[in-house]
């Protein structure tokens, strides 16, 4: 960087001289470059597919013109990739990139004060005025000549043959000839090769891409050890049998909880009590035994083979397989005995086990992440993760990351994704707000969130807010779900079936990712442990489960119907379009979403009250919605089929939560085509 000197007057009269070490010549600035992530270098996230549109403030002083562009470079990568960025209007601007390959990429804005753009539009200016511009064709010769010496033989010749037109037309006697100078072939020629005399650059940011899975799921989640016949125990080949179900039904993530050994000391009984009997199961979460870790599977559900075999049957109806991802051990795992300093101990020797007071967790060893032979230990997880990897698995749902250090996610996950970047890792982390956000920072592709409490009109819409209309939403993705093992809320409790169906319905339109813990969910099991409890009574975390899927009563045709309507229409399939809609009763919600390249639109009304019929007046905002108020449009309902035609934006609608607690409307837009033929479309 160049330098400069003044004279300072010091004390006495005495004149010192003084570096200011600035580029005083460099006059762009630039400013708000969005998207960015506040406070720190944060990668937004994208997917594959998607384009990247960056806009930013870039001005200087006085009355020249800049030249701005957007840089772009892939990880690994040298050289940038320029797109030119267009003004959008005082001082903002604006450009787009598409984004194609999977993994990290690094983004800046260039600005300079440009000599011919702004030779070009004082050009504009004086022919405009009438002036002579026989001098000035000379000058934008010069530009022009001096771009053709500074680029390649390709391109320096149509620059000097430019060059030479405008000279000749500074020439001739024809004062109308200008040479071609406000061409915009030209224009187009400098602004890609013309002098960019000390540019500035914006800080460097990061955009992390990923496969649309990232954005785009739907996950169901069962135990295989409850799929054997007659009470026995199930197997991993059991769970074949569910596939074609889990397919059509419209599933494209399909999770299990841990499937290694399970460790025999403290095992837990059924319900959670702290004595076990010899036929209980235990927790899948108490991971080791003497037949191996994190990298084994537990015999009575098969072996390693199994897992691949699998994954590859899954992959074979276009569903990726997930594995839990939980960084604890029982007191029977290998690594115990092998590596007694990856554990806390007591002051009499004896090694911690997990609490969450009054909770206690006595078939758990929590792991120790800032032992002395911490980088052993964070090594030997990487080596789990990547050894999964390797059997087909490319889906991780990680149990309780926010009890990890920051540190240690944001170094194994970027380990991951620099070899494979497809791998997709799922952060069940229920707790503060902040915790959550950070870890969503550090790389985690989706958070599960607090959609599971959140049951009111104002406490949905507020959440849902900030989620996909704050700076949260460049690096968070929330996967909604309305039940899990561990939680089955006291509203579902009581709500019954219209409950579970409204929360499926709000779960699955509200997010592009939602998921069910499967069985229970399908046949609507709310029996709680105790009152005041969220756990399950004869929860499956500890026992075997005789579920029958498809029995009276199941949800599994609106599930079925829920997910079509998920894959058919884009506009459900991103979050970013969320608009909720006025309705003048608290216990309806209204909302929309739309995608922008398509024109999809839908429409989702739902009866947040599981036990009583509610009506109201809808007030929808029809420019939002692309919708010409002086004619009517269609509504058809994803759900039942029907058919409903409305006129402007106030409309009466009236659910029914026995017979059907939501409408899930796809928007048909009135249209006449050029043989006069009107019809919705």
């Amino acid at each position: 960087m160049d330098s400069f000197r003044f004279a300072d007057r010091a004390p006495g009269g005495t004149s010192q001289p003084v570096t200011i070490r600035v580029d005083g010549r460099r006059r762009a600035v630039i400013e708000s470059v969005r998207p960015s992530i506040s406070c720190r270098s944060v990668p937004v996230k994208r997917v594959a597919g998607d384009t990247l549109q960056v806009s930013a403030d870039a001005f200087a002083d006085g009355h020249d013109q800049l030249g701005v562009v957007l840089r772009i470079r892939d990880e690994g990568e040298r050289r940038w990739r320029e797109v030119r960025m267009r003004p959008l209007g005082n001082d903002r601007w604006q450009g787009e990139t598409p984004l194609e390959r999977l993994g990290r990429s690094t983004f800046t804005v260039r600005a300079w004060v440009d000599p011919f753009a702004t030779w070009r539009g004082q050009l504009e200016r004086r022919v405009a005025g009438g002036q002579d511009v026989k001098v000035e064709l000379l000058v934008g010769a010069d530009l022009v000549s001096q771009a053709a010496d500074a680029t390649p033989k390709q391109v320096a010749e149509p620059l000097r043959a430019r060059a030479d037109r405008l000279a000749q037309a500074a020439r001739s006697k024809d004062a109308a000839d200008l040479g071609g100078a406000l061409d915009e072939e030209l224009a187009d020629l400098m602004a890609t090769h013309g002098p960019r005399p000390r540019p500035a650059d914006s800080g460097e940011h990061e955009v992390w891409v990923e496969p649309l899975r990232a954005r785009f799921s739907s996950w169901y989640e069962l135990f295989p050890r409850s799929l054997g016949r007659k009470g026995e125990h199930g197997t991993l080949r059991d769970v074949h049998a569910e596939l074609d179900r889990i397919e059509r039904m419209g599933f494209d993530i399909l999770y299990l909880p841990p499937v290694h050994p399970i460790g025999r000391t403290a095992r837990k009984g059924k319900n959670n009590t702290e004595k076990a009997g010899p036929a209980d199961v235990g927790s899948p979460w108490a991971i080791g035994a003497a037949e191996g870790g994190h990298t084994a599977v537990l015999p009575g559900l098969g072996t390693v083979d199994d897992v691949r075999d699998l994954a590859e049957a899954c992959r074979g109806r276009e569903i990726d397989l997930a594995l839990d991802l939980a960084l604890q051990c029982s007191p029977d795992h290998p690594w115990v005995k092998a590596h007694p300093k990856w554990f806390r101990h007591r002051p009499d020797g004896s090694i911690r086990y997990a609490e969450n007071p009054p909770k206690r967790y006595q078939d758990i060893y929590p792991l120790d992440f800032e032992s002395e032979d911490w980088q052993g230990l964070w090594q030997a997880l990487l080596d789990v993760v990547r050894f999964w990897i390797d059997h087909g698995v490319l889906v991780f749902r990680v149990d309780n990351p926010h009890t990890k250090p920051f540190p240690f996610w944001e170094w194994l996950i970027a380990e991951v994704k620099r070899d494979r970047p497809e791998v997709i890792f799922l952060s069940e982390a229920f707790t503060r707000p902040r915790v959550m956000e950070q870890l969503a920072k550090l790389g985690f592709t989706q958070s599960y969130t607090y959609f599971t409490w959140r049951t009111s009109k104002w406490e949905l819409i507020d959440y849902l807010t900030e989620l996909t209309r704050s700076d949260v939403a460049e690096y968070m993705r929330p996967n909604f779900w309305p039940n899990t093992p561990d939680i089955l809320t006291e509203h579902m409790q009581a709500g019954g079936r219209p409950l579970f169906a409204s929360r499926l319905v709000l779960a699955a339109t509200l997010g592009a990712s939602y998921g069910v813990y499967g069985p229970a969910f399908e046949l609507v099991e709310a029996r709680g442990l105790r009152p005041g409890s969220e756990e399950y009574l004869d929860s499956e975390k500890y026992q075997l489960r005789d579920w029958k899927p498809g029995a009276a009563g199941s949800l599994e045709p609106l599930i079925t119907a829920v997910n079509a309507a998920r894959h058919a229409h884009p506009a459900l399939q991103r979050n970013d379009t969320l608009a909720f809609h006025h309705v003048d009763n608290d216990m309806l919600i209204v909302y929309s979403k739309r995608d922008p390249e398509s024109g999809d639109t839908v429409l989702v009304v739902v009866n947040l009250d599981p036990h009583h019929t509610q009506g109201g007046w809808v007030d929808l905002r029809l420019e939002e919605l692309d919708i010409d108020p002086n004619h009517p449009y269609q509504l058809v309902d994803l759900l039942s089929d029907d058919t409903y035609i409305w006129n402007g934006g106030h409309n009466f609608v009236e659910l029914r939560p026995a017979e059907a607690p939501a409408h899930l409307f796809h928007l048909r837009r009135y249209l006449r085509s050029e043989q006069d033929f009107e019809y919705f479309a």
